[in-house]
């Protein structure tokens, strides 16, 4: 059974499972209750309602003298209704699949730091169950997310988004990570955008996001493009009583594009970091089976510093 098909728990425990098998410290968990303590309310408001409490989990590999240091962060919704704004019947059927994004960066995680890259490779796991219950998050409710901006709730269904956004502010604020990279299924709107075999990508610098197209070209798991208009896209998010609604007010306005620069808004629009967001709703899967896309994509992207002579032959210049 693959992850794709676990519990949060589970998901938990297969964190600290490959830790053990790559001989690297023990995951960081922070886990329900002290997520809310520690200012993270979106990943705890999406994932209160389950049985099982939400999670972020990191995984951490610290190179000997590294001084680069990146973060891969991914969505790993354990099963998707569509919270109180439940998703029809034909559309939850496949709902397991939704955790893809944190499948792939697990999964690269994984194979990466088996060949002892040179810098450091962190891999943030925000894992929830967006279920139907008594404590379920509700639209008109506000979350303060862990980057201290508030969320009005429009769509308990624009649930990815808030999770992600708590991971890439741990992974700047307490990784201290250069570039943050986030992957995940997270919007049906990609597949009509990009198609069902190209990722669609969105960068706030422009040599991340050619050299993962090129990385994409490489290795077989493609990407493609989005615009990059903060002033055109953000303002569908506007928000009377909070900093920012979840869902777009336009769903024609460039959906893809604005999931991710929701994402980025609370990395701040002047992150001087590299940001790259990678929806792969579509190419995460195959008719009912998972694809495992992210994996050979991030290990290629970040080849250069690999010590595997095929990802460094593979890895797109960093110039």
């Amino acid at each position: 059974m693959g992850i794709g098909h676990y519990s949060a728990h589970n998901c938990v425990l297969e964190a600290f499972t490959l830790a053990k098998t790559l001989n690297i410290a023990e995951p960081t968990v922070i886990r329900g209750e002290e997520l809310l303590a520690r200012g993270m309310g979106g990943l705890y408001g999406v994932g209160r309602a389950a049985a099982q409490a939400p999670a972020l989990v990191c995984l951490s590999y610290l190179a000997p003298g590294a001084s680069q240091s990146v973060a891969w962060v991914g969505k790993g919704i354990v099963y998707d209704t569509g919270g109180l704004s439940i998703k029809a019947r034909s559309s939850m059927v496949g709902m397991k699949g939704d955790c893809g994004g944190a499948a792939g960066a697990l999964g690269a995680f994984a194979a990466f730091v088996s060949e002892q890259p040179d810098i450091n490779v962190h891999c943030v796991l925000c894992l929830a169950e967006n279920a139907v219950g008594p404590n379920a998050t509700r639209p008109d409710d506000i979350h303060r997310l862990y980057s201290g901006r508030t969320v009005e709730i429009n769509n308990t269904d624009a649930e990815g988004r808030l999770v992600l956004s708590d991971g890439v502010v741990y992974a700047q604020r307490d990784l201290k990570a250069d570039t943050i990279v986030d992957i995940a299924t997270l919007t049906g709107a990609q597949g009509t955008a990009t198609g069902k075999y190209h990722a669609a990508i969105v960068s706030n610098c422009g040599g991340l996001e050619r050299r993962c197209v090129v990385a994409g070209l490489r290795c077989g798991e493609l990407t493609h493009p989005l615009p990059y208009a903060p002033e055109l896209h953000f303002p569908e998010f506007t928000s009377v009583v909070a900093d920012m609604k979840n869902s777009v007010a336009d769903r024609n306005n460039a959906q893809p594009s604005c999931a991710g620069l929701f994402v980025l808004s609370h990395l701040g629009f002047d992150f001087r970091g590299g940001w790259l967001h990678i929806d792969m709703a579509a190419p995460a899967h195959s008719g009912e089976r998972a694809t495992g896309y992210g994996v050979a994509l991030l290990n290629v992207l970040f080849g250069a510093h690999s010590s595997s002579r095929l990802l460094r032959a593979l890895a797109p210049p960093t110039k």
